[in-house]
């Protein structure tokens, strides 16, 4: 009997390990991906996570049925035939381990092994992976410049969720008629957020919101009454769900000093807001100055403090870099594209003798 000409994709099976912490930017796109992923007709997704009982509530909102593993220390003998157990049972096509501690428990099979990394880690850990994933093109031409062949490293970026249609809520604390300033992320050296409070001096009549917690708080609290910013600089602390204030600001900054990717650039994309950022590694490869946000030199307050001048100060060019920051975004971040590049990642790489391959 002839072979049908139509075909038919089988499901590609994909078991995502992560055992990172509870927060972060790395683990927040495990489980956006994973729920995605989830919801598609042709992935088959498991989810084995570290303990922690919000992820797993996530997880389990988000239609997956997850596993949890100790992943604990060198003393740890458990986890890995645990999760060896856990994968022959899924049958997955590709194991993809989430940074450093997932690949040292991850073991090898008969799937394909994959370790995806989201900065500059030690690659000693990733020694049983096939595989190397990376969320930047920087980030991939580094693999290879550390000895990784280019057939086996793969650039697929991370998506953000499209927060153009949620409503703009400006913060109480900020006049309707003030321009406000928006920075997100975890209070921390590397997101230079001293940098941007430093930047506020050459913006009067500017308000700023920085959401986020983490060890520099009292470092930050510090410089804000001494360069005597306390009326218009504000830490709020986390923000469960920040996109109606990202949707609501004037400018949207990023004044990383070290920002591998930059997933908050994205999301300003997605909001149709005006990026501004310095020019670390992540912003720099998703900018192009002038055309969908701004640029500054990394480490210095009057270049940020230029750059967010010129955007407040031009409603015309603020519009262009919102505009074409969306387009880009549209392109290249959203859902669609990043989980089509992802399903062609697993197919590509699933071993010949999986249900991965397409069935005539």
């Amino acid at each position: 009997m002839p072979a049908s000409k139509a075909s038919a994709t089988v499901p590609v099976r994909v078991a995502h390990v992560m055992a990172g912490a509870p927060a972060g930017g790395a683990e927040l796109f495990f489980e956006r991906l994973c729920i995605a992923q989830q919801r598609q007709a042709n992935v088959d997704v498991l989810s084995v996570i570290r303990r922690d009982g919000n992820r797993m509530e996530r997880l389990r909102t988000g239609g997956l049925s997850p596993r949890e593993l100790r992943f604990g220390g060198q003393a740890d003998l458990l986890t890995r035939p645990k999760l060896n157990s856990i994968l022959k049972n899924f049958h997955p096509d590709v194991v993809v381990a989430w940074m450093n501690r997932a690949a040292r428990f991850a073991p090898a099979g008969p799937w394909t092994l994959a370790g995806r990394l989201g900065g500059f880690y030690d690659l000693s850990y990733y020694k049983r992976c096939q595989h190397l994933i990376g969320n930047t093109r920087g980030l991939t031409q580094w693999m290879i410049r550390q000895g990784w062949s280019a057939d086996h490293v793969h650039y697929v970026p991370n998506f953000a969720d499209d927060i153009f249609q949620v409503a703009p809520a400006r913060p109480h604390i900020v006049p309707d008629n003030v321009p406000f300033l928006l920075a997100l992320g975890r209070l921390h050296t590397n997101k230079a957020f001293d940098v941007l409070i430093r930047s506020m001096k050459d913006l009067p009549g500017v308000r700023l919101l920085i959401a986020g917690e983490g060890p520099e708080r009292e470092a930050l609290e510090t410089l804000i009454r001494v360069e005597r910013l306390g009326d218009r600089v504000h830490l709020p602390g986390w923000v469960a769900n920040p996109a109606a204030l990202i949707r609501a600001c004037d400018v949207f900054v990023c004044p990383s000093r070290h920002e591998p990717l930059g997933n908050v650039v994205i999301e300003g994309f997605s909001a149709m807001k005006p990026v501004v950022a310095a020019a670390s590694q992540g912003p720099r490869e998703l900018i192009i100055h002038g055309r969908n946000g701004m640029l500054a030199a990394v480490d210095d307050p009057k270049s940020l403090a230029t750059s967010i001048g010129m955007v407040l100060g031009d409603h015309v060019l603020a519009n262009r870099l919102a505009t074409a920051g969306r387009k880009t975004y549209e392109k290249d971040f959203a859902p669609g594209p990043v989980l089509a590049a992802w399903e062609t990642f697993l197919r590509k790489v699933a071993p010949e003798s999986s249900s991965a391959r397409i069935t005539h």
